[in-house]
């Protein structure tokens, strides 16, 4: 058994996912290889990824891979991207229609696993508060991705989610895309063509 294998058989969230306002089945989106040469380190699926099995299927997506300047195909080769968010089901909406978040058992149960299987990770793209606060230690989202260069020696680009509900921030930080944007946009250019 492979851990991709045992990964989408997953079913530890199944009562906690019956018991939110979507009410919905976990489906586990895996979507990796072990000869990934970049990783995406991003937070869960969003109810359009659920429902088509690809992740970043949504304007998040697209506002994401024009950070990268790739396309499509790129972006969904799991030989080359590995996409490893902290809860690789849809984690559901509340009563109030917001997005919840990840299981924190989803990360303590496959996330170690994921990570060992993926030795040819050149480049990692942290995503999110959630997986910051995994893979960089906890504090400010905003202040983490104001220090993206001492992380980039690291092979690690930290990113706000690329949401929507992030534009106001990207509008009052022209920076990112001035100066973060073209360097990740080199950085992941690179780590590609290896």
């Amino acid at each position: 058994m492979t851990v991709q294998h045992d990964l989408a058989a997953c079913r530890l969230c199944a009562q906690r996912f019956a018991a939110t306002a979507t009410a919905h089945e976990p489906r586990p989106l895996v979507w990796f290889q072990a000869s990934a040469r970049l990783l995406i380190a991003s937070q869960a699926p969003g109810a359009r990824a659920h429902a088509s099995g690809r992740p970043f299927e949504d304007a998040s997506g697209t506002r994401l891979r024009d950070w990268m300047g790739v396309g499509r195909e790129a972006f969904y080769d799991r030989g080359r991207v590995a996409i490893v968010p902290m809860g690789f089901c849809f984690p559901g909406y509340d009563a109030q229609g917001s997005d919840l978040p990840p299981p924190p058992i989803c990360a303590a149960t496959w996330r170690a696993r994921v990570l060992a299987d993926l030795p040819a990770v050149r480049l990692t793209l942290v995503v999110g508060g959630a997986a910051m606060a995994w893979h960089l230690g906890r504090g400010p989202v905003a202040g983490r991705v104001a220090a993206w260069r001492q992380c980039v020696a690291d092979g690690v680009f930290p990113l706000p989610h690329p949401s929507w509900r992030n534009t106001g921030w990207l509008r009052r930080n022209p920076w990112f895309q001035a100066d973060l944007v073209p360097e990740l946009r080199a950085a992941v250019a690179g780590v590609l063509a290896e």
